[in-house]
């Protein structure tokens, strides 16, 4: 792994190619439909930690949540109309970069606060940038990482276009959002929040923190844009959430 990780990026790429050509063999076959790659396979592959069957494309490692956000972005936003929109993805997703990097051109902006090949580093709770720079904002199970959310969701507010849209998008795992800023200790993150790098659990009112914020919030499901052979085509279970759409 260590050999792997030093050699140049056109040696790696098609190295990972061939890796997730011979990783998808197994799914050979229809009934499954992944909307990010445009791909069908027999079934999805299992995902996460407690291995979610029919969780993840065994071709570009969309899970649930990344389906439901694509199929999203094409059904019910403008973000591929064709016009110019300046983007920020922050803590971009390896399934999702390169196609909205391709799609987007040059108005595509990644950014993430360790991640190096973000095109630029980026506290969310302290963005560099100037009211009102972006267009779309995209931003999904970050928040929960970060001690002060609040902060952060202003900040995205403040970066926000008047006429522009973010999705904002978090685990929502417990029926009332729980925290406690003295929990430092990974171990006991671990426990309290399910990630030793978490900082809270959030419930459905989150919601509440993003109108807190100055947004206004429109709440969507799969069953809302999609019918009910295409949710399970999709594999768009209850594990891939609901969508929160942010307007200034």
């Amino acid at each position: 792994m260590a050999v792997a990780s030093k050699l140049p990026e056109f040696i790696k790429a098609p190295l990972r190619s061939f890796r997730d050509v011979v990783q998808a063999l197994p799914y050979r076959g229809d009934g499954r439909f992944c909307p990010v790659c445009e791909r069908s396979s027999s079934s999805f592959a299992p995902a996460g930690e407690d291995r979610r069957v029919d969780g993840k494309c065994a071709h570009c490692r969309a899970v649930e949540r990344h389906r439901l956000v694509w199929l999203y972005f094409t059904r019910r936003t403008n973000l591929f109309d064709g016009r110019a929109k300046t983007v920020l993805h922050v803590a971009p997703e390896c399934c999702f970069e390169p196609r909205l990097r391709r799609r987007l051109a040059g108005n595509y902006l990644t950014a993430d606060l360790f991640n190096p090949r973000a095109d630029v580093k980026m506290d969310i709770t302290d963005i560099k940038f100037p009211d009102e720079s972006f267009d779309v904002i995209y931003c999904s199970h970050v928040l929960e990482h970060v001690p002060d959310d609040r902060q952060a969701m202003r900040e995205f507010r403040r970066v926000l276009k008047s006429d522009g849209w973010a999705v904002l998008l978090v685990p929502i795992n417990v029926e009332k959002t729980f925290e406690d800023p003295t929990v430092t200790d990974p171990a006991e993150r671990l426990r309290l929040f399910g990630q030793a790098d978490h900082c809270r659990k959030y419930g459905p009112d989150y919601v509440d923190r993003l109108r807190e914020a100055g947004f206004r919030v429109e709440r969507t499901t799969a069953a809302d844009f999609a019918t009910g052979a295409e949710i399970t085509e999709m594999g768009l279970t209850p594990a891939a959430g609901e969508i929160y759409l942010c307007r200034r």
